[in-house]
Formats: structure tokens, C-alpha cells, sequence
């Protein structure tokens, strides 16, 4: 049975101050409602330390963001951080190939396995994400380019339980428009299948899959309840610690 994951990512929000407060907002949430899921937040890398310091004893986790794709894990690679060095500061996940670094920053499937394979040899937990365009939805290729991005973005070199998978439509991201349950299922399930062909049957059937896009406490609930749906990785709503502690609070 796949634990639920539940994920905020902060993208490029938040100063000290501002963390200390939602951090704080979320570990008493969590001290007065436990919750089934593991929990992880990922803030932008100035305050990934001050973070993982304030979590530190408690069932929360800390990510980063993203990594360098350098194939060394230090050097002459100016304003790049490295999967080591994050896991020296304390996180203990790295999101790469989100929608947005593939979009602003043209990075290929090819770029973001190597960002997953440094994660993995960092001893950290890679969250790989992929999703389709609205205009690759509409000319039912949504499928296929999504199976691509799984089959070339994820490394193979894991038995499944430090790779966790992220869907996330990208006409969704921020848009308040969320794909229907059946096809999230669809997804899903394709997304799954070709795992199983990358990594083998018991390697894909630990890997857990995310789904993220406009995800907030009014749909988290039906959301998480979709078949091979292992947890959420959520935006804006992460930003705010009652609607962040309300999505986790689903998995009781």
C-alpha cells in the first residue's frame, strides 16, 4: 500500500518572515489534527535550511525546488546548486522538470533525467513531473506526450521507493480548471503502465504518483479518492497554511 504524499511547493514565494509563520501555522495544524500522509514543502533554496531546522523532530519533510543537471556535484558551474548540497542543508526531496522549468527554461526530458539521477546519487527522493499543454489535450495527444516524458525524464536506477512521479496538466497549473476524475484516472493508469515498462512491475507499483494542478480543499478529497492517484503536489494553496493543513486533513 502507497503512503499518501502530500506537497507543497512554494515556487519563488515566501522571505523569513513569511515562512516562519506558515511554518509554524502547519505544525500546529498537524499537532492538532494528525494526519495519514506523509507531509512535504518545498520553499525556495534561501530559506530551505531556516525550514528544515524548524521542522526538524516533526512528520513534516522539506524538498527543494529544483537541482543542477551538471554532471559533477560541485565546480565551475556559476549560480547552479547541486543535489549534494541540498541534502546538506536538509532536504531530503528535489522536484525537477516542472512545467514551468520545461516551459521558461526549455528544459528537455533529457536535461531533467539527468537533474533525477543526481537526486537519486544525492540519497534524496526525486519528484519527476510531467503533464500536457491544453492544445496537446485538445488533439488527443495528452497520452502520448506525457507516456514520452515519463519513459525519457525518469531515471531507471530505482527500485521505485525514492521516485515519486507528478502529473500535472499544464492548462491546470493556477488556472482554477482541474481535468475530470475519469480522466485523471486515465492518466494515471497510462502513467503507471508505462513505469511498468521503464522500471519493471514491482519498481512502478512503489513509485508513487502525484497529481497537481489547481488542487485546493473544495476537490482535494475526490481527487485523492481517484485510483492510482498516491497524493497531491499543490501550489498556491500550499501558500496559506489552513488550505494547505485542509487538503492534508483529507487523509486522516
Amino acid at each position: 500500500m502507497r503512503q499518501k504524499l502530500i506537497a507543497g511547493n512554494w515556487k519563488m514565494n515566501g522571505l523569513k518572515a513569511d515562512s516562519q509563520e506558515l511554518v509554524a501555522g502547519i505544525l500546529s495544524g498537524l499537532r492538532a489534527t494528525p494526519v495519514s500522509a506523509d507531509i512535504l514543502i518545498c520553499p525556495p533554496f534561501t530559506l530551505t535550511a531556516s525550514v528544515a531546522v524548524a521542522v526538524q523532530g516533526s512528520p513534516i519533510c522539506v524538498g527543494v525546488q529544483d537541482v543542477s543537471d551538471a554532471p559533477k556535484s560541485s565546480g565551475a558551474y556559476t549560480g547552479e546548486i547541486s543535489a549534494e548540497m541540498a541534502a546538506d542543508i536538509g532536504a531530503t526531496y528535489a522536484i525537477v522538470g516542472h512545467s514551468e522549468r520545461r516551459a521558461m527554461y526549455g528544459e528537455s526530458n533529457t536535461v531533467v533525467r539527468a537533474k533525477a539521477e543526481n537526486v537519486l546519487k544525492a540519497g534524496l527522493t526525486a519528484i519527476v513531473c510531467v503533464g500536457e499543454t491544453l492544445e496537446e489535450r485538445e488533439s488527443g495527444q495528452a497520452l502520448a506526450v506525457v507516456g514520452e516524458q515519463v519513459m525519457h525524464s525518469c531515471p531507471t536506477q530505482t527500485d521505485g521507493t525514492n521516485l515519486v512521479v507528478a502529473y500535472e496538466p499544464v492548462w491546470a497549473i493556477g488556472t482554477g480548471k482541474v481535468p475530470t476524475t475519469a480522466d485523471v484516472a486515465e492518466m494515471h493508469a497510462s502513467i503507471r503502465a508505462r513505469l511498468n515498462d521503464l522500471l519493471g512491475h514491482e519498481a512502478a507499483e512503489r513509485v508513487r504518483i502525484l497529481y497537481g494542478g489547481s488542487v485546493k480543499p473544495a476537490n482535494a478529497a475526490e481527487l485523492l479518492s481517484v485510483s492510482d492517484v498516491d497524493g497531491a503536489l499543490i501550489g498556491g494553496a500550499s501558500l496559506k497554511a489552513a488550505d494547505f493543513l485542509a487538503i492534508a486533513e483529507t487523509q486522516k
